[in-house]
Parts: structure tokens; sequence; C-alpha cells
């Protein structure tokens, strides 16, 4: 069994930078592949960025390609999520998941992930 927590979230202007922390028990999570998700109100909850368990490889959303860095230490069982040039259609509660499958590259289907965070909120302003 995993548990995830999500940190980091908050209130920023657009074109500011906000940093996600997930941060997991149990044994196994360095050998899951984790993603993160979004939801904001009134949509589906999307896919936004993905690492490997081996950190070789990241998967990202067209939306948020060369503004977003997956990156995970699994020493310290942590994955984060550094946000740069933030707009408004950014805003949503941001989830983490760990997907337990052995698998080279990370899903963007959440369908695949076995365990979710409860969420944090991120919310920028214009």
């Amino acid at each position: 069994q995993v548990q995830l927590v999500e940190s980091g979230g908050g209130l920023v202007q657009a074109g500011g930078s906000l940093r996600l922390s997930c941060a997991a028990s149990g044994r196994t999570f360095g050998s899951y592949s984790v993603g993160w998700f979004r939801q904001a109100p009134g949509k589906e909850r999307e896919f936004v960025a993905a690492i490997s368990w081996s950190a070789g490889s990241t998967h990202y959303a067209d939306s948020v390609k060369g503004r977003f860095t997956i990156s995970r230490d699994n020493a310290k069982n942590t994955v984060d999520l550094q946000m740069n040039s933030l707009k408004p259609e950014d805003t949503a509660v941001y989830y983490c998941a760990a997907d337990r499958s052995i698998r080279w590259y990370p899903s963007g289907n959440l369908d695949e992930y076995d365990y979710w965070g409860q969420g944090t909120q991120v919310t920028v302003s214009s």
C-alpha cells in the first residue's frame, strides 16, 4: 500500500512559479511510475506530467511542455512538479498518483494509476 500527500499549492499571479511536491510512504514507491493530474471546476481530471520509476523517462501534456518539469528523488520518496510561466488556465486541484505496473514509459492514462493523493489547490490570477 502506498499513501501520497501533495503540498506546495497556493495562489500565484500569472507568469509566476510554484513547486508542488508529492511525498509517499511505502518501501516499493521507488519502483512505481508517478504522474501529476489536475482537475478544474466543472472539468474532467486531466493528465499533466509523469515520470518513470527510474526517472529515465518523462511525459508531459502538450499544454505544459516547456513550462513544467517533473522530477523524483527515490531516496526521499518524493516527486516534484516545478511549474513556471503559470497561466490562469493552470488553475486546478493538482493530484499525484502512483502506477504500480512496471513501465519504461510512464502512462498519461489516469485509469492506469492505482494510488492517489488528496490533491492541492493551485490558483493562478490574471
